[in-house]
This record gives C-alpha cells, sequence and structure tokens, in this order.
C-alpha cells in the first residue's frame, strides 16, 4: 500500500506527463525520502529540509531525468552525488544501469552508504572525489556542484566516446557549462523540469576526444 509520501512522489510523476511508478520503485523513494529527512536533522544533505519541496524539487526532477537518459546507457557516475541525487533515484527507476556515487564530503559518502545499503540497491559509493575514478563512464550527471564549472571540465573527461554528459542546471547557466565541457560534446536535447523555475536538463554527447 503507498503511504502519503508515496502518494506525492507517484502524483508528482504523473503530473510531470511521465507513466506512473510501479508501487516496489515508488517504495523504495518513499523510504528514501524519509532517509533524508532524518539525515538531513544532523548532516546537511540539502538545503531543502521540507518533505513537499525534497518530492517536488528532488525526486519528480531526479525521475524525468532518469526517463529521459538514452535506454543504452550500461553505467553511470553521479558526480559530486551529494544526497544521492540524481544517481539514487536513477539507480532505483533504471537498474538496468550500474550506477556509481561519487562524494567527497565523509559525512554524506556514509549517507549514501547507509541509502544504498537500506534500500537494497547494487549502486557503488566512492567516498573521495570523482577525479580519483581512472575509468569512463557512458554517463556522467551533474546537480548542484561546488564550482559547477571546475567540475563539469573534470567531468567532461570521464565520459566515454558517444557517453553522454547530463547537466542539471538553469537555462541562464548553460551555455558557461557547455563552454567548460568543450567542444567535443554536441549539445542537441535539452528539457525544463517541471515547476522548477527555468531549471533545465541538458544532455551533450561526446562526439569527439577533444571534449
Amino acid at each position: 500500500m503507498t503511504n502519503a509520501i508515496g502518494g506525492r512522489i507517484r502524483d508528482g510523476v504523473v503530473a510531470a506527463g511521465l507513466a506512473p511508478l510501479d508501487d516496489a520503485a515508488t517504495e523504495r523513494l518513499s523510504s528514501y525520502v524519509s532517509l533524508i529527512l532524518r539525515w538531513n536533522a544532523r548532516v546537511n544533505l540539502t538545503a531543502i529540509r521540507e518533505e513537499d519541496g525534497i518530492v517536488s524539487r528532488h525526486i519528480v526532477e531526479s525521475v524525468i531525468v532518469s526517463s529521459i537518459l538514452p535506454t543504452r546507457i550500461e553505467t553511470l557516475l553521479d558526480f559530486g552525488s551529494g544526497a544521492g541525487l540524481p544517481g539514487i533515484p536513477i539507480a532505483i527507476c533504471r537498474p538496468e544501469i550500474r550506477v556509481t556515487l561519487a562524494e567527497s564530503q565523509n559525512k554524506k559518502a556514509a549517507f549514501l552508504m547507509e541509502a544504498v545499503r537500506v534500500l537494497g540497491l547494487t549502486a557503488k559509493v566512492h567516498s573521495g572525489r570523482a577525479e580519483e575514478l581512472r575509468v569512463h563512464f557512458d554517463c556522467v550527471t551533474l546537480r548542484a556542484v561546488d564550482n559547477m564549472v571546475a567540475a563539469v571540465s573534470s567531468a567532461s573527461r570521464m565520459v566515454a566516446p558517444g557517453g553522454w554528459l547530463a547537466l542539471m542546471t538553469t537555462a541562464a547557466s548553460l551555455e558557461g557549462l557547455q563552454l567548460a565541457a568543450g567542444s567535443g560534446f554536441d549539445w542537441t536535447f535539452k528539457c525544463p523540469l517541471t515547476g522548477s523555475d527555468g531549471r533545465i536538463l541538458a544532455l551533450g554527447q561526446k562526439v569527439s576526444s577533444q571534449a
């Protein structure tokens, strides 16, 4: 049976124009919100502390991203994952993707490890700087990372040829981030994130090693 948080998640997803989530995904996302609310009392996971805001701004936006990412993605890095956004909802909604959550702040990394354990996810947590990972990924996601321009520059080098850089940002910031990614990306897709005051998802495909 869907609880109150799960009901808000399901309603928000449908309001965003997506197909309803199945019961298992809804239950996991609801449990994830409960974890964020509990840990946020002692660890600053997110500036948004109200349940409704976490559902609408964090969870629904991340579910939108999970629905848009190309189907052929097999590996994904959530660069500077923080509270696990959008990486954990992607791991829940797209279980075929092998997700790595990279977070350098120890307390946030500890939260990610607990969330992965409690939710029964196969996602991996890298407790350290994402740049330390010497592998490439089919997709790298970034959202609300400190010094976003520098982070995008680093993340762009971790995208495999033909892979994707997925930026959750604002329309006003996009041009600067595209410049930071380098000339080797083809930015052919962007989508508004429902009800988020100018926030968008921009997808850039790596078409050249110059990036």
